[in-house]
């Protein structure tokens, strides 16, 4: 049986779509279904069935899936047993958006060129989605905002920068005060329910500031955009560069706010070792 059946047949169920699973397998989606079908004769069960727009796993489908998920992190963990702790295999990594354009690619091009025998998979997110894959040995690191709790003792913690809160305002509105634009004009919060908006929301009760909400947004780049149109102002993390082009903004530094650790994650121990620890010691050189 091929391993590669069976990372369509997953990829398939969590997607919901071939043509999604097509994508993020860099295949075509005929080629994707062909290799479905052969895994359907070859086990001689239906294990997909199309519902609409979708597709979902059949009972025989479902029954599968437990056991596939197992069969390939098995095979991915052969290539780096067989390495002989030599940083070699599939190096599945998690990112924030904002890290997956201003850490990960340096990272990535400069452990490539001293590891050519690993392989990279990235799945970006949420720091609170990637830290609790990263517990369920989804992903083997992840770079992300640092937890507000104690993180286990079987999971290691670097950080590699920290990030002051900033005032960002359109770039023609006239500032008297920080505290006076932030009470008075049209406030994009930054998501509570991420850690960075936490701290920006810790920022706002520890001065007793009230704000004129009228939109709250997960993604910062879309916050930046939105202020540079001279739609409101926001409170974020001045996150690591590349920010989107073109805006027109002002930052103005809130140096009595709490600071934004964006750092590395990873599992301490597993057959992959070798690798995640070149990663590590790479993001580590990089943002030194």
């Amino acid at each position: 049986m091929d391993i590669r059946f069976l990372e369509s047949l997953v990829e398939v169920a969590e997607c919901g779509s071939i043509a999604e699973a097509a994508r993020r397998l860099n295949l075509t989606p005929a080629a994707v279904s062909q290799r479905l079908k052969a895994l359907e004769q070859e086990l001689g069960h239906s294990l997909i069935a199309r519902a609409g727009r979708t597709v979902r796993p059949t009972a025989s489908g479902l029954a599968v899936l437990e056991k596939a998920r197992h069969l390939i992190a098995g095979a991915r963990d052969l290539r780096a047993i067989a390495a002989n702790d030599l940083p070699a295999g599939e190096l599945r990594l998690g990112s924030t958006a904002t890290s997956l354009t201003g850490i990960l690619p340096e990272v990535i091009a400069s452990l490539s060129q001293r590891y050519p025998l690993i392989e990279f998979f990235v799945r970006p997110g949420a720091s609170v989605d990637l830290y609790h894959s990263l517990l369920s040995e989804e992903i083997d690191a992840a770079v992300i905002v640092q937890p507000p709790f104690q993180i286990p003792k079987s999971i290691g913690w670097m950080t590699l920068r920290e990030e002051p809160l900033v005032l960002i305002v359109p770039e023609t509105m006239e500032i008297s005060h920080p505290e006076m634009a932030i009470s008075t004009a049209p406030f994009i919060r930054y998501d509570r329910n991420q850690w960075g908006g936490q701290i920006v929301d810790s920022y706002l009760r520890q001065h007793r500031l009230k704000v004129r909400q009228w939109l709250e947004l997960d993604a910062l780049d879309s916050i930046a955009a939105l202020v540079s149109r001279g739609i409101g102002v926001a409170i974020v993390p001045d996150w690591s560069p590349p920010w989107p082009e073109g805006l027109r903004l002002r930052k103005i530094p809130l140096s009595d706010g709490e600071r934004r650790r964006v750092g590395v994650l990873w599992r301490r121990s597993g057959p992959r070792s070798a690798a995640i620890r070149a990663f590590v010691d790479t993001c580590g050189e990089i943002q030194r």
